[in-house]
């Protein structure tokens, strides 16, 4: 974890991970606009908690402004628990939703609705996940650069698509986003984006894996599961009702903080 982070995740020696993207929320409101949000709740010694619009009452980015997030707000946190302050009517309801989804005192990712929270909708980015398992985080981003390289240099993609790509770290790995210019369907995207082993007609996903994966003579592969040995380009977090990770997430590992996710230029 970055150093310059390690203080932001603390509010008067309590561990915040909402006071940290705090600090951050408008570069995080920039980038995933107007989209329901979520977040895995870590529970030591192995619990893990996913708050979420479509089961918990929906919560969207622009509900985490200065008026929420004041220091009053964070300084109840250190003082007592959740059901204390509702009693107490010392809480709004909007914190009240907030504090719901990110507890105080325990490690909390912070993700969003891709394309919204529930299925079929259209969608206006392509997500995709590069699944390292056990390559190295820098043949990962290798990877992720030669992706990028191709993406661009594709005419007949660039015929079908105007868009603008945007590369996050997520502390561990790499994800490649295409914000498109103009939405597309669900059948847009299972025709040309999304993987299957039997295609009749390789995707567009499959024709830049084995491209990549000669000039780089790293093994790269279309697909939706981790591969020992292999890195897969999984695009199945771009429908709507599925989840990816916003920039300055806390990546966590065994119950502990080990990465800060960043929008980077490769």
């Amino acid at each position: 974890m970055k150093k310059e982070y390690e203080k932001e995740l603390y509010f008067k020696k309590h561990l915040d991970c909402l006071y940290f993207y705090s600090k951050h929320i408008k570069e995080i409101s920039l980038f995933i606009k107007n989209k329901e949000i979520a977040t895995k709740i870590h529970i030591p010694p192995n619990g893990v908690f996913l708050r979420r619009g479509s089961k918990d009452e929906p919560l969207f980015v622009e509900e985490l402004n200065e008026k929420s997030l004041n220091e009053k707000f964070f300084d109840l946190r250190t003082k007592m628990k959740r059901a204390e302050a509702i009693e107490q009517h010392v809480l709004t309801k909007t914190q009240e939703k907030i504090w719901l989804y990110f507890p105080p005192n325990k490690p909390v990712e912070f993700f969003y609705a891709t394309n919204g929270e529930h299925p079929n909708k259209p969608i206006e980015r392509i997500f995709i996940d590069l699944d390292r398992k056990d390559i190295s985080t820098e043949k990962a981003k290798i990877v992720a650069k030669a992706l990028v390289e191709e993406i661009k240099n594709d005419k007949e993609f660039n015929k079908l698509l105007k868009f603008k790509i945007q590369v996050l770290s997520t502390g561990s790995s790499y994800h490649v986003y295409l914000l498109l210019n103009k939405l597309i369907s669900h059948d847009f995207y299972e025709k040309y984006i999304s993987y299957s082993k039997n295609e009749e007609v390789p995707c567009f996903l499959s024709k830049w894996a084995k491209i990549i994966s000669q000039k780089t003579n790293i093994p790269v592969s279309g697909g939706h599961e981790k591969t020992k040995n292999v890195i897969i380009l999984d695009p199945s977090g771009t429908p709507s009702g599925k989840l990816a990770r916003v920039p300055f997430s806390v990546h966590v590992k065994d119950n502990k903080i080990d990465g800060i996710a960043e929008l980077v230029e490769l």
